[in-house]
């Protein structure tokens, strides 16, 4: 499944040149191509210390998340995955949904190594993500920053 997404990926954005086009058709080919990928989403890098919300698939998000707060914040802030098997353990984690259970941030870096966006997934199954799955969305991360902001 991984590969054929990926391929789909590669497919559709082969020729593109637009940033949030691009995040928009990876956020759209990850939502539907995996069922327990029940919230999926960017949050860009707006201004320092800030994320705005990107294109995203399910229901609402947050509108904004500080470095300093949540999940995607402690994606941005560290420039690490993080990979949350059970959100209910990390204080930290901000309930867009309260039916999220379990979620995966991979962040996206320019050339610099800044980031420049986190590619949030939220799933409402515990520990849902597989080290496969993680895997594969760190691989799309790291295309989509060599490709548009290199």
């Amino acid at each position: 499944m991984h590969d054929e997404i990926g391929l789909r990926i590669d497919g559709l954005l082969e020729d593109e040149t637009d940033w949030v086009a691009a995040m928009a058709t990876v956020v759209c080919e990850l939502h539907h191509g995996f069922d327990h990928f029940h919230w999926t989403g960017f949050y860009r890098t707006t201004q320092p210390n800030l994320l705005k919300i990107g294109p995203y698939q399910g229901g609402h998000g947050c509108l904004e998340i500080p470095f300093d707060k949540g999940i995607c914040g402690a994606a941005a802030r560290t420039g690490e995955t993080q990979d949350v098997p059970d959100v209910h353990v990390r204080p930290e984690h901000i309930a867009c949904s309260s039916s999220t259970n379990s979620e995966v941030v991979v962040p996206v870096k320019d050339s610099n190594g800044a980031v420049v966006a986190v590619l949030d997934v939220d799933s409402d199954t515990p520990a849902a993500f597989s080290p496969e799955d993680v895997a594969f969305l760190e691989k799309v991360c790291e295309m989509l920053g060599q490709r548009f902001h290199n």
